[in-house]
Order: structure tokens, then sequence, then C-alpha cells
């Protein structure tokens, strides 16, 4: 990626026209082709660009200063005019490894893991990822009975998260060692649609409190 902060004008010619008057702006020039313009009063999107394919001519004298035109396919233009540099770098970003996004099943599953008593007092956890022949059942816990329960963990709790625990629930109750096996569906958010299957087989449905969980929910912060 190329970064250049130039004191510049823009104009772009294409199906309209805009112009930019000469002032300040950063440059941003990608490996995928693209160029935005951007200036300091906003959070993201540009003042103007031109996404890819598309190409760059620059006619531009040794302290930098000239024209860059950016066309793409359909003929438009993005013609900056550089009247002086004050930063011009390049860096090499590298291959990115996409957005982990805050709150993911194995985020929720590694918080509960290490505090099953938010799902009951007096919970204590058997195993993580306790496994089965179709697959690893998320928590495996004993409530405060000492009965076994096995807990699904989803983001979005919908009718396949509960058919899952379902079929997990037929295999954990032919162990003579674990039955009866309960079920417990824990989601930040359980459809409708979900609730109503999992009541019927006798399923539990809990929803979770991220922030609760991650221990920032303060009760004195609140104001009801």
């Amino acid at each position: 990626m190329r970064l250049v902060i130039a004191r510049c004008s823009v104009d772009y010619v294409g199906r309209l026209t805009a112009h930019l008057p000469s002032a300040p702006r950063l440059l941003l020039l990608k490996s995928d082709g693209s160029v935005s313009v951007h200036a300091d009063d906003r959070a993201y999107k540009p003042l103007n660009w031109m996404s890819p394919p598309c190409t760059l001519r620059q006619d531009v004298a040794e302290d930098g200063s000239g024209t860059w035109t950016v066309e793409n396919k359909a003929g438009e233009r993005l013609v900056i005019t550089v009247e002086e540099v004050l930063h011009d770098s390049s860096h090499e970003l590298g291959v990115d490894p996409g957005l982990t996004k805050d709150g993911v099943e194995a985020h929720l599953q590694e918080l509960l893991a290490d505090s099953p008593e938010m799902l009951g007092e007096g919970w204590r956890l058997v195993r993580r990822e306790y496994p089965t022949a179709i697959g690893p059942v998320d928590l495996l816990c004993r409530d405060s009975d000492g009965a076994t329960v096995a807990v699904e963990i989803k983001r979005r709790g919908e009718i396949d998260g509960v058919e899952q625990l379902t079929r997990y629930l037929e295999l954990l109750n032919r162990d003579p060692l674990l039955a009866p096996v309960r079920g417990v569906f824990a989601a930040q958010e359980i459809k409708p649609q979900a609730r109503v299957l999992a009541t019927d087989r006798g399923i539990s449905c809990v929803v979770l409190d991220y922030d609760l969980l991650r221990g920032m929910d303060d009760p004195s912060s609140r104001l009801f």
C-alpha cells in the first residue's frame, strides 16, 4: 500500500462531474489497483475514489508535483493535480488474516468453561469439547445435584443447533456413567422457532450476556 499526503485538487469525470478544490489530503493506492482520496474529517468514507480494475498514469516532476490520472474500463477518470507532496511511503501489508469477530462461539465456550456457574448455581465443568461419535459437545457439566448436563453454545440459536444438541443427547444417554443427561441450549440470541423446538424436547434455553461473561457489565453503572 502506498500512502501519499499531498496538497492537491481532484476532478472526477464520468457519469457526472465533481471537483475538490486544493487542500491537503491523504491518497491511498492499494495493491488491487484502487485509488481513494481522504480528508481528516470523517471516519472511513473517502471524498472520492476509483475502484478496480483501473489504470494509473502519473505525469509528475522530480518533487512529486504533477497529475495523476486514474481511469476505469468504463472510461471514467479521476484526475488528481498534486501541487506539493508532504509525505510518500509504501508498505507491504501481506495477506490479511480476515476479521475475527468478538463474541464468536469459541470465545463464548471458553468464557462459560471458566465460569460454569453462570449457567446455574453450583455447576462445575466436567470437560470442554466432550467427544462423541458424531462430534464434540461444547461443554459437559454437572449441576448442583450432580446430574450431567450437555451444553451447546451458539452465537445465534436456530433450529439446526437444537437438532445438533438432540443428537448429542441421544448418544450421551446411552452411557450408563452419564445418564440421565439433560441439555442446555445457550446463545446470545435464540430464535422463537428454536426455543419452541427445544422446549418440546425438554431442552432448556439460556440467553447469554456477552458483556456480563467478560466481566464488563457493572451493575453500579446502570441507570435502571
